[in-house]
């Protein structure tokens, strides 16, 4: 009896297709690069759809290669990036470039919401964050600026739903995909009733959206078109599992709500499963889990991990190009960099708000450093990026303690930074608290096997599920008296950062 899954994980830089065994062991992997996205103008960020479908078919057809015996596979299953939006006609076809979650346009100018919904909204103080999601929502721009594209369309779908309906045939999406700016109810975990809010702030007719399938529900079956573009078994069973990031809390093991997912991403992130729906910060849902029903109480710093990056581009040339002569990767040297300064950065403090949230930060946020003094190196810099991101992480997980009543008492860390022990070490001293990594770097793809695995009977639970295929690699344990040092720093200064620059901000907003 098929036993093995298959996972394809479309992310942001690459599309990967992983065989794991009912174990959680990576058998096969595949990689395909893709360009994330192309620019016509600042702000823009699009993509030719056929360009994620091909590197999926490419990425499987690559397995094959390898020697995947196709048998072997009970089910697929698929989790790709978040919020990037595609309109198709009745056969599927785009009818323009998707539009990529990392895409900064935004309508202004559109008329505030009326009646009831604009009272209610107006006494609660949150038109500004109601007007916000309208600039925010890509079908508005859509039906102010490419009407003809709007009034074409049959079908307005995520990355997760225009790729699902290329494997089996069927406009249907996953409920736990449904991350953005539509009329989706959080709580219900379903299309907003009709006569709720979102409907007016981003008017999309119903029939354009997709059916949702529970998490760990069967969305199709591969169909002959896609076995003879991808090589994939025509009539595997396709899965419904989650958006990348619940998929990665899944795989990391998160599944009970004292153990927390950190995401050391593009967008840095720390995310604990809950089954009850709490707004950790108000207005702002918490996102369907990879477990049907379930809650992913998430914060996001922005561009968080994208900060290291940055870092490099700007003023880690010469690691770089030592890493290359040596032939070793970039982060032993950056990890060793992070080594030659003293926890706290000898008083460097950094506010990791590159770019500002909606209401965590709000909306005025700005990037900020303090304590530069005459021994300040770029290493410094460094290394307060890095403890900024983590002190910005621990707030987050001080305000879903605060709201949800669960105190966190272990961390999981997975994404491109969980890489660095440097980093994870780090991360176990400002929070106080073990800090561990999955037995595999490919979690999302893991976690998107586990929705697979219970939807297909390979497991019969997803307790089962995480007993069976996700382990912890390594544990890095705080040290005592480094975490004290940075007590003293996330309290006295840190927190204060945001309060007394605040006034500043907004003065930069205005101007």
């Amino acid at each position: 009896m098929p036993e093995n899954l298959l996972a394809i994980d479309n992310g942001t830089q690459s599309v990967r297709a992983i065989v794991f065994d009912p174990r959680g062991k990576i058998l096969y992997k595949s990689r395909v690069p893709i360009e994330p996205y192309y620019s016509t103008a600042p702000g823009l960020a699009e993509q030719d759809p056929e360009v994620f479908w091909k590197a999926v078919c490419d990425a499987c057809q690559n397995l094959w290669v390898q020697g995947v015996d196709k048998s072997s596979l009970a089910a697929v299953s698929l989790t790709t990036q978040r919020s990037t939006l595609i309109n198709v006609d009745k056969v599927g076809k785009p009818l323009r470039p998707a539009i990529h979650w990392l895409d900064q346009r935004r309508t202004e100018g559109l008329k505030p919401l009326s009646g009831f919904w604009g009272v209610a909204f107006k006494i609660a103080g949150a038109s500004e964050t109601v007007a916000y999601v309208q600039a925010e929502a890509e079908a508005n721009w859509l039906q102010k600026y490419q009407p003809e594209i709007w009034k074409a369309s049959f079908k307005y779908l995520f990355l997760s739903g225009y790729l699902t309906y290329r494997l089996v045939g069927r406009f249907v999406d996953s409920v736990g995909s449904q991350v953005g700016y539509i009329p989706f109810d959080y709580k219900k975990q379903d299309w907003e009733a009709t006569w709720g809010w979102k409907w007016l702030a981003v008017p999309v007719d119903k029939t354009l959206l997709p059916e949702l399938i529970p998490v760990a529900s069967k969305l199709g079956e591969i169909t002959a078109e896609a076995a003879a573009a991808s090589g994939l078994p025509a009539g595997l069973p396709l899965i419904a599992a989650a958006a990348d990031k619940a998929a990665e809390v899944l795989g990391a093991g998160c599944l009970e709500p004292h153990i927390a997912c950190l995401s050391y991403g593009t967008t840095a992130t720390i995310n604990t499963t809950h089954k009850k729906y709490i707004e950790v910060i108000p207005l702002i849902p918490p996102y369907p889990a990879a477990v049907p029903g379930q809650y992913s109480f998430e914060i996001q710093i922005y561009r968080g991990y994208w900060m290291v990056t940055w870092f490099k581009q700007e003023f880690g040339l010469r690691e770089q190009g030592l890493a290359e002569a040596q032939g070793i990767e970039p982060e032993t040297l950056f990890d060793d960099l992070v080594r030659t300064i003293p926890p706290g950065s000898d008083g460097l403090v950094l506010q990791p708000y590159w770019s500002p949230g909606l209401v965590f930060p709000g909306p005025e946020a700005r990037g900020a450093i303090i304590g530069f003094s005459d021994v300040t190196t770029r290493a410094h810099i460094y290394r307060a990026i890095l403890e900024g991101l983590a002190y910005a992480l621990r707030e987050g997980a001080e305000r879903t303690t605060k709201r949800s009543g669960v105190p966190i008492t272990e961390l999981r860390v997975a994404g491109g930074g969980s890489q660095s022990e440097a980093a994870l070490q780090l991360t176990a001293d400002v929070f106080g608290l073990p800090a561990s990594r999955p037995h595999v770097y490919e979690a999302s793809g893991l976690g998107a096997a586990m929705d697979a695995a219970v939807g297909i009977g390979v497991h019969p639970d997803f307790p089962t599920a995480i007993r069976e295929m996700t382990h912890v690699r390594d544990t890095f344990e705080p040290d005592i008296k480094v975490h004290a040092r940075y007590d003293e720093l996330y309290y006295g200064v840190y927190k204060q950062m945001y309060k007394r620059l605040q006034p500043l901000y907004q003065a930069m907003r205005k101007n």
